[in-house]
Formats: structure tokens, sequence, C-alpha cells
């Protein structure tokens, strides 16, 4: 079959490099990027990102001889985790994903098929992410909808409406970002909830929560376009984004604090 036939998507080509690509059809990627210089310059930019996320989340990366059972025990729901070892076996789960990817060039199965050109819901939450900040971030009075003096409620309102227990709103004042409010928003259809923090220059960021029940996998990737950048992350059915006119490195470390704080 020709390319003519079958185009190559950067759909895709995300899944060639995030290990999502039936088997079968790695030839054909991997054919058109010997065609393709400037394709293979993204693989191998988007493999240095996922390099530069698998050192970021070192830290989890704490190997035994139960990781195996304990990443196991989270698809099959076992009681005997706890919620916070069975977060950390997604984590090493995605960690060992990005590490096959960048150093053997050698990915498992699919896990989802999907016709070309239609975006999977990780491809479209950080667009989704992107424009709620835009939208909401350049707002001089209207920003938010519950502001900072009444978190509390604001945590609790947000949590009912996504179904999430102990929905925190993370504290950034750590990294000098101070919390404007929030509001709810649809996010690929269901509720969401945006969080908007600013610091002392006037900068402002967005954290942005939205659910997807059919995810089955955990991913962390950064998302640029102009001079917004995303860092985003899906972490069983809740997907997580930091979105701001901020530096990877900064906006980076805002991610791995936010990562500690969500409930597990």
């Amino acid at each position: 079959m020709s390319a003519a036939d079958h185009p190559v998507t950067e759909a895709d080509l995300h899944a060639y490099t995030d290990g999502l690509l039936p088997e079968p059809d790695r030839p054909r990627i991997e054919a058109w990027l010997r065609d393709n210089p400037d394709d293979a310059a993204k693989i191998a930019e988007w493999q240095a990102q996922n390099a530069g996320i698998k050192a970021m989340f070192s830290g989890y990366d704490k190997g035994s001889p139960g990781d195996a059972d304990m990443i196991g025990h989270r698809v099959g729901g076992s009681p005997a985790l706890s919620p916070w070892s069975k977060r950390l076996g997604a984590v090493a789960a995605a960690i060992v994903v990005f590490a096959a990817g960048t150093l053997a060039g050698h990915y498992g199965p699919a896990l989802f098929e999907r016709p070309p050109l239609q975006l999977t819901a990780q491809e479209t939450f950080p667009r989704e992410a992107r424009n709620a900040f835009l939208v909401y971030a350049s707002e001089v009075r209207h920003p938010v909808e519950v502001f900072a003096n009444e978190e509390a409620h604001l945590a609790t309102w947000l949590g009912r409406r996504l179904a999430i227990e102990n929905l925190k709103v993370p504290d950034l004042k750590s990294l000098n970002y101070n919390l404007v409010g929030g509001r709810l928003l649809p996010v690929d259809g269901k509720p969401g909830a945006m969080f908007m923090y600013e610091n002392q220059a006037g900068e402002r960021l967005t954290v942005l929560v939205g659910r997807n029940a059919s995810n089955r996998t955990t991913s962390f990737r950064f998302a640029s376009s102009d001079n917004v950048e995303t860092f985003y992350w899906i972490d069983g059915e809740l997907g997580y984004a930091v979105t701001g006119e901020i530096s990877r490195e900064e906006l980076r470390k805002v991610a791995e604090e936010c990562y500690r704080q969500f409930p597990p």
C-alpha cells in the first residue's frame, strides 16, 4: 500500500513516538521518516522531550522486584495497594515506555485503534487547555467564576462536578504564583475545572483538570503553540494540563508541584 493510499498523519507520528502504533504499521512509518527528514526531526525532538520528562519524574522511578505486580494490580483493581502505590505504579509504567522508546526504538502493542486524522483525547486535551488559557488569562475583571477568597468552596464545588473526591486546589506560593480563582468549563464535552494563578509580574498560568473514563494509559508530554507552552499528563481517568507563556523549565516545576498535590 502506498503513502497516497494510507497517508501518514501527525496522529500516526505521535502514536509512533509514544508506543501506541500497531507493530504492522511501524515499517510504513519508518519508510516515511526516511523520505521525510522534517518529520524525522520532529520525532527526534519529541523523543528528546520524553527523555527530559523521564528525568523529571526519575525521583518516582524506584525499581523493586514487586514493581510488575504493583502495576498489574492497578489494572485488576486489587484493594491490597494504597491509592498512592497504585499511582506510582502507573508512573513507573509510563517511564518504562518513555525509556524504551527513546533508547531502544521499540514499542509495545497499540492500546486502541483510530482512523486517520482523528485526534485522540491526549491530542485534543492540550488544545483545550491552550484555548482556555487564551480566553481567560487575558480577562481583567472576570477571569474566574470563584475567586481565591472562596478557595474551600471552589474545591468542593468543582470536585463535586468532576466526581473527584477531595479535589485540592494546588498551592503554588512556593513558586511565587498566587491563586486568582477558578471556574467550571467543558473539557472534551464533560465538566472540567480550571484554576488560574498569577505572579508578582502579572504573568498568569492555568491548571486544567478533565475526566476521560475511556483512557487506560499514563502519559506525560509538552505541547507548544506560538508562545504558549502546555505540560500535560494523563493519569487513569483524569487529565491535567499546566499552560502559560513561560519557559518550559518553569512550567515543568509548576507541573511537578501540581502533580505532588493532586489526589492519587
